[in-house]
Formats: structure tokens, sequence, C-alpha cells
């Protein structure tokens, strides 16, 4: 496995910071954040690392200062929602996307990670008639450019914001079976994330073995489940009242059967680790302090580059 880093919690830094302090680090890969400029409309998004707006030299360059510390980029990452109930919304985001494949291809970086979508209003079935008509054309960019498209699973499902279905439909093995009979495509698979099973009470170690075809991306994030607040509010609650994501090793994920079953199926891609803990984010020291306990922790599963002395 290549092992990385998901640069949205460096959003402080520069594209060139991002590059240093990965290669530092010990590193070999970073999933580059590429939110369009102008804001973010919630946490953990609107990172700008590479500007698909600026003139492409400017990508070019962070790209050759990734090469020249040994590093690459594991993908060009933007997670909307393409599905957005607002066709202005959804058109912008499908736009933006659109923009990174070809940026990826153009680049030689290969891969794009993002969301499906989901319109929370509508039901299960109607979302998936949206994806038909919204996905294919996608996809056939994608093909056209030499890029493969990772669908992280996260639901987007954890405030009254989201109610009551979430923002994402890709996030279970029944749904990716469909997409992908649908979609036939190899340039459309898995960015896949153990933490978002383990607080849905899924299997996330079965569904490695089921689609280690599609499975391009691996995202290293942990989740606890609070018991204690589960048995007060139920699984209907909205999700945040009863878990939340932590560092791996922090949380409910068992990290050597996930990497095991990884191993079993020669997973070699770039699996990245992704900071989303809250007591980790009182400053940009700290989050950095959370990258580096991250991977002091996974080396005891993953084979990692050591930090520069």
């Amino acid at each position: 496995m290549n092992v990385g880093l998901v640069s949205a919690i460096l959003g402080d830094l520069t594209g060139d910071q991002v590059v240093d302090f990965a290669a530092d680090e010990g590193f070999g890969c970073v999933e580059l954040a590429c939110w369009p400029k102008g804001g973010a409309e919630r946490r953990y998004a609107g990172v700008t690392h590479i500007d698909a707006d600026a003139p492409e030299s400017e990508a070019r360059k962070l790209v050759a200062k990734a090469s020249s510390r040994g590093l690459s980029f594991s993908s060009l990452a933007y997670y909307p929602n393409p599905l957005d109930p607002d066709p202005s919304k959804a058109s912008f985001c499908i736009a933006h996307l659109e923009k990174l494949i070809k940026l990826s291809g153009t680049l030689g970086i290969g891969m794009v990670t993002t969301f499906v979508g989901r319109d929370p209003r509508k039901t299960l079935e109607e979302n998936f008639k949206a994806f038909l008509n919204v996905w294919p054309p996608i996809v056939g960019l994608a093909e056209s450019c030499g890029v493969r498209i990772g669908i992280e699973n996260c639901p987007m499902f954890f405030g009254e914001e989201q109610w009551p279905a979430g923002l994402n439909l890709a996030t279970t093995p029944s749904m990716w079976k469909r997409m992908f009979e649908a979609v036939p495509s190899r340039s459309f698979g898995l960015n896949y994330d153990p933490s978002h099973f383990v607080w849905q009470m899924m299997d996330y170690i079965a569904p490695i073995y089921e689609f280690k075809e599609r499975i391009f991306h691996v995202h290293f994030k942990d989740v606890r489940v609070y018991r204690e607040s589960l048995n007060r509010v139920g699984i209907m609650a909205t999700p945040l009242e009863y878990m939340a994501p932590k560092l791996p090793g922090l949380g409910d994920v068992d990290w050597g059967s996930f990497c095991s079953a990884l191993n079993d199926i020669g997973f070699k891609g770039p699996a990245c680790i992704e900071v989303e803990d809250r007591a980790f984010e009182g400053s940009l020291e700290r989050r950095k302090d959370a990258v580096r306990l991250s991977l002091d922790y996974l080396r005891s599963f993953v084979a990692a580059r050591r930090p520069r002395s």
C-alpha cells in the first residue's frame, strides 16, 4: 500500500507546504483537496491545494515538486453533492468535478475521489434514477481522460440539516452492486472507508473481498460509537448523537483485520489517513500531531517510509 494523507485537515497550509510536510513525515502520497475557491459549506470542505481554475502551469509545478520529494498525488479530491435538489448547485458541482477529471488526466494523476450525491427528500429509487441520469456521462468523461473515479461511502448524514437520508447514495454494498451493474466501467470504483460501516452497524471486512476489483483508494479513519448514548437515543437519532470520528486506533475499527483483508486481496493502491477527530483540532500543530500519531499507529499494520531525520 502507498500510505498517504488527506490534505483537507491542513487547510492552513499551501500546497507546497503540504508537500514538504508529507515528505518530511514519511508519507508516500497525498490525496489533494481541490475544492473551488470561495469558502466551505461544512467542516473539512472548501480547502484548495490545487485550483482547477488557475493556470495549469501552477498545478504542474506542484506535481513536479511532489515528485522531487518522492511523493505522488493519489487523487484530486472534491466531495460535493452532484445530486443536490437545487439544480444550480448540482450543475456547479458537476462542472467542477469535470474540470478535476480533465486536470487529473492531464497531470498524469489518474484519479478523482468524490461522492455520488443524494437528494435527501427523495426515495432511494428516485435517487437511483437521478444517478442513472447524471453519472454515466461523468464516468464516460473519466474513461476518455484515462482517470478513475473513487466514490467514498460516507452517508453524509450527521445532523438535522441532512435529514432524513443523508447526502450520498453510494453507502452500502447493495447499492454499489446496483451502480456497478448499471455503470460497468472500470473507471468507476470505490474510495473505501471502514469507519462509516461501523456506526451503521455493518460488516466492513466482507465487502473488501466482494468488491476487490473496485477498490481504487482507501481512507484510514476511525470512529467511536458511544454505546451509552446509542442506548439512550437509538439508531434513529442523528448519528453525531452517538458517534464521533477518531484517529486510527482510538475508535472501534479493528485495523489488524482491515489491513489483513486489504493484503489478502493484493491491494497496493493509495491508503490515506483522514483526520476528523475534534480532539485534535485546536491548532495547526495539534492537527499535525494527529497526522503523526495516526501514521505511527498504522506502522504496526502497513509498511511506510520513515520520517526524514
